[in-house]
């Protein structure tokens, strides 16, 4: 019989609508991913279906099943005559993503100018509320943005209303970003500016200005690949 109970999961980690329900396989899923995203599976290491099995107590078909979505999200790579692996991070890797996310949630911005509610407005604005009461934030010292609905890029990326962005940017590359996010460290100089310049996107969005809300999210990415280049040059 297995044993669901060796698989932690958090709340948080739980679709909604789904908590309660979750078959081996999903919860599989969600503690892989967190173990990837948070480096406990370090980057570039060899998965083993025979331990991951053992460990979680878990059918291969379950196992299998769950390596097959992490893949799908780019966390996982099969080579040939290796196998499954953890994605490796790379600068180059780093850098097309951040090239990808300027356009696509530059786009995103637009639309969800273009596509704005009154309470899509007030739920942003009370996001960056509670975002502002982090002690690191309110330090300087790093901007700290908890998983899905409560980033604030992911929100922007919801409020777009286009499934393609929603699935390209919240599904298929948004824990390969946060990857690189946790395990490259969230301490940034920029934290009270990138603060602000969230501010002034909601601003954009809030007057239904497409044009602006794309250029502000445009130059906001760019400031933080800038901010991730020169880190990485002082560590090499």
């Amino acid at each position: 019989m297995q044993s669901e109970t060796a698989i932690n999961t958090t709340e948080a980690e739980v679709p909604k609508g789904t908590r309660g329900s979750q078959s081996l396989a999903d919860r599989l899923f969600l503690t892989l991913r967190r173990e990837i995203v948070e480096g406990h599976m370090a980057a570039g290491s060899k998965i083993s279906e025979p331990e991951l099995a053992r460990r979680f107590d878990a059918s291969r078909g379950s196992l299998r099943e769950a390596l097959m979505r992490l893949e799908s999200l780019g966390l996982l790579e099969r080579r040939v005559n290796v196998g499954a692996r953890v994605v490796d991070l790379t600068e180059r890797g780093l850098l097309e993503l951040y090239d990808v996310r300027e356009a696509l949630e530059g786009m995103a911005c637009r639309l969800a100018a273009q596509n704005r509610t009154e309470e899509d407005v007030v739920e942003l604005r009370q996001m960056l509320a509670r975002h502002e009461q982090q002690e690191e934030l309110q330090a300087g010292t790093a901007y700290y943005q908890p998983e899905g609905d409560f980033d604030f890029h992911f929100r922007i990326v919801q409020a777009s209303n286009n499934d393609l962005l929603i699935d390209t940017l919240c599904n298929r590359l948004y824990y390969r970003v946060r990857m690189y996010r946790y395990q490259l460290g969230m301490a940034s100089p920029r934290a009270h500016r990138a603060f602000r310049e969230h501010s002034h996107i909601i601003d954009a969005i809030e007057a239904g200005d497409g044009e602006l809300a794309e250029i502000l999210m445009r130059r906001h990415i760019r400031a933080s690949r800038s901010n991730i280049e020169n880190k990485l040059a002082k560590q090499n």
